[in-house]
């Protein structure tokens, strides 16, 4: 169950891990193709950031924009973003990407909760690093982040449609 929009009609989820340049930037790409393929874009809006600022304005990983194109996504308008706190009260719904972003960002809540928790096969899992890997780690987190996004999808299209 999602919790309420904060404005009706319009719906705002942030995605977070630690730098912005690998796991939730590929969310966010991932997941706003299968809210326009569900004509939802409308609707729900969606942003990216990292708990950590190294990054702030680079790119997205070479890696994980180089997974993404190969999987026919586009990756090359993504900036890296800091979270800021106040993102708790623009946003309806904050997912982060593990357990130590859960932390940085303030703790589980019912607008924070683990991006995974919507992931029809391993509900709750962290989605690993895979910064320090190889390109087989980009390639299972597309995975899980395809999987997860069409699940976060279809609950979003159930909870939002007007009844």
């Amino acid at each position: 169950m999602l919790p309420a929009p904060r404005t009706p009609g319009h719906y705002r989820i942030a995605l977070v891990c630690l730098g912005n340049i690998c796991r939730s930037p590929m969310a966010h790409v991932v997941l706003e193709r299968q809210l326009a393929e569900a004509g939802l874009a409308g609707t729900v809006a969606v942003t990216s950031s990292g708990t950590g600022g190294w990054h702030e304005g680079n790119p997205m990983d070479e890696r994980a924009a180089a997974t993404l194109s190969g999987a026919g996504y586009d990756p090359t308008r993504h900036r890296a973003r800091t979270f800021d706190q106040d993102w708790h009260d623009a946003h309806d719904l904050v997912l982060v990407m593990d357990l130590a972003n859960l932390r940085d960002v303030g703790g589980a809540g019912e607008r924070v909760r683990l991006f995974r928790d919507f992931d029809p096969v391993e509900p709750g899992g962290e989605v690993p690093d895979p910064y320090y890997g190889g390109d087989a780690g980009f390639q299972e987190v597309l995975r899980m982040v395809e999987r997860t996004s069409t699940s976060l999808v279809t609950t979003l299209r159930e909870e939002l449609s007007p009844t």
